[in-house]
């Protein structure tokens, strides 16, 4: 895994070469000016670097202005591509932090055995993530809470809950 995705640009904002970002991370420093980030588009694997020079919040986006792109016209090619980091650029986390791409996939099951599916997605809607967990046509929605998850091992890739009332059904 050489990189790692951090948002998505979903369109291009105002006419200054700003972009409209949906954050795929919850580590504010990933925007930071005079991060190097790379632009992937979906038909090629060819990855553009930006060194991002401004940044700021606007209604629930991240606008981010890349070094170099001072018009709308330079950063029209970038709607719809995916925002990278070199996976070099991944901090140490402390325990029981863990990186998204380090929880997808992991198969989630009760303390008592029963398999519930894989993690597929990470939801960050507020106070805490939430883990969505499918298997054949079922979906639960896990909050990532101390009184819920009781074990995550990455090396295994499983995680170990105690669901509350009402959590599954």
């Amino acid at each position: 895994m050489d990189h790692l995705k951090v948002g998505k640009i979903v369109n291009t904002h105002g006419i200054k070469g700003e972009v409209r970002v949906i954050r795929i991370t919850d580590f504010e420093n990933r925007f930071e000016t005079g991060t190097t980030l790379y632009v992937k588009t979906k038909t090629t694997d060819t990855l553009t670097p930006v060194t991002i020079d401004g940044h700021r919040v606007h209604k629930n986006f991240d606008l981010l202005h890349f070094q170099g792109y001072e018009n709308i016209n330079d950063v029209e090619q970038f709607k719809d591509t995916i925002l990278l980091i070199r996976a070099d650029q991944l901090t140490e986390l402390e325990e029981n932090e863990y990186y998204y791409h380090e929880i997808i996939g992991c198969e989630v099951q009760t303390s008592s055995g029963n398999i519930l599916g894989k993690v597929s997605e990470i939801l960050s809607p507020g106070a805490n993530d939430v883990w969505v967990v499918k298997q054949k046509g079922k979906e639960y929605l896990i909050p990532y809470i101390e009184d819920i998850v009781k074990e995550v091992d990455i090396d295994t890739q499983r995680i170990i809950i105690e669901p509350m009332e009402g959590l599954l059904d």
